[in-house]
């Protein structure tokens, strides 16, 4: 375990605060790198993708990078515009 992981398990012990702010941050963390990551192997860049959704880029890099309040329409069209399908679980 490195510095920031027990850094990150010491202020969860800590506080449960921490803990949600922690974890519904690193879920839209995740979120935008998945995003990202599909965009990419896609080889498309953000200005290309902006254009097929009829957006600017920065919308696009606040998606991949600030999705904590990404509608499921918006993943819908971003995957649409990959050739790809959104799937959502509830586990």
């Amino acid at each position: 375990m490195d510095d920031l992981e027990k850094y990150i398990s010491k202020r969860k012990k800590k506080s449960r605060k921490f803990t949600k702010d922690f974890e519904a941050g690193y879920q839209d963390f995740k979120i935008g790198v998945t995003l990202k990551m599909a965009r990419e192997k896609a080889g498309i860049t953000q200005e290309e993708l902006a254009k097929k959704l009829r957006t600017k880029k920065s919308a696009i890099s606040r998606i991949e990078n600030h999705s904590e309040d990404i509608r499921l329409s918006t993943l819908e069209k971003f995957a649409q515009a990959l050739g790809r399908q959104l799937k959502v679980k509830v586990v």
